[in-house]
This record gives structure tokens, C-alpha cells and sequence, in this order.
């Protein structure tokens, strides 16, 4: 059985900004409802560029829902700048950790947040997010770009490490 955090049993329980935002400055979505885990983010900035609000909607197990809901707590409040030096790692900081096989959790709220502000900047979509690229594992959607750039900054030495963090071959 897996540990989890008093933080991820709390986000996951009782998290917070659930839901949509009308009117939304940008809506990102990553993941696969089919394949198991999928993850929309609303983002509203006021006009200093100051993300004003966060909600999510997410479908998968209690790791997506509290890093989701982790993720929105931490960018609120904060300027696009600021929140674009946010990675996974920092998502499961907050959370005190995630068990490994649920890296990826936290990996799916980096993409959403980086596929946002790429769209907010009008930006092309990022690489490793393109899934019109070459993909590795057709179910999850997982292209070789988000594999090595995952590998890369978390530093994964092995197949399984790869797996936990993307759900590639999962």
C-alpha cells in the first residue's frame, strides 16, 4: 500500500479551487480521460498579469486530484513569470511527497500549466506537449520529447522510473 502525505489526504478530501472559471483567460488540457488520467486548467489574470483564479477539473485517482488542486493554490495570487518556473518537483514539494508510482501526477499538472502559458503567450505549443509528435505510448499519449524532458529534469535512471513519472508503457 502506498503512503501518502496529511497534505495529499487533505487536497485529495477536501480540495480546493474544483470547478471551471467562465470566462476564462485560458483553458489547457492534458492527459487522456480514456486512458485513466486527464487534467483541464482554467487560468483568469487581471490585467498586470496576475493569475486572479484557478480552477481544475480532473479525472483520476487521488494523487491527480490533490496535485491538481496543489497546483492552482500555488499559482494563485502569482504573475505569469513567477509561475513558469514551476515544475513537478515543486508540485510534490508542496504536497510533502507522492509515492512513486504517482509521479506522474504531478507531472500532468506541469504540463497543464506549461501548455496554459504557452497559450496565454501565444506561443507554439510546447515540444513535449505536442501530440502531434512521435508518440511513445499511443494510450497515454506520451511523445519521446515529455520522455526525455522528464528523464532530464528528474534526473530517472530506469524504465520503471520512466513509467511512474509518465505512465509511458503503464
Amino acid at each position: 500500500m502506498w503512503n501518502y502525505t496529511d497534505k495529499v489526504k487533505e487536497l485529495y478530501t477536501h480540495p480546493k479551487n474544483v470547478g471551471t472559471i467562465d470566462n476564462a483567460d485560458v483553458v489547457a488540457e492534458v492527459g487522456s480521460i480514456v486512458c485513466g488520467d486527464a487534467l483541464k486548467l482554467y487560468l483568469k489574470l487581471n490585467d498586470k498579469g496576475i493569475i486572479v483564479d484557478a480552477k481544475f477539473e480532473t479525472f483520476g485517482c487521488g494523487s491527480a486530484i490533490a496535485s491538481s488542486s496543489a497546483l492552482t493554490e500555488m499559482i494563485i495570487g502569482k504573475t505569469v513569470e513567477e509561475v513558469s518556473a514551476i515544475t513537478n518537483q515543486d508540485i510534490v514539494a508542496y504536497l510533502g511527497g507522492l509515492p512513486e508510482e504517482k509521479m506522474h501526477c504531478s507531472v500532468m499538472g506541469q504540463e497543464a500549466l506549461t501548455l496554459a502559458l504557452a497559450k496565454l503567450k501565444g506561443e507554439k505549443v510546447p515540444e513535449e506537449l505536442d501530440t502531434e509528435g512521435e508518440i511513445i505510448c499511443r494510450c497515454f499519449g506520451v511523445t519521446d520529447a515529455l520522455i526525455r524532458k522528464v528523464i532530464r529534469e528528474n534526473r530517472l535512471k530506469t524504465v520503471e522510473e520512466v513509467t511512474n513519472y509518465t505512465k509511458a508503457g503503464g
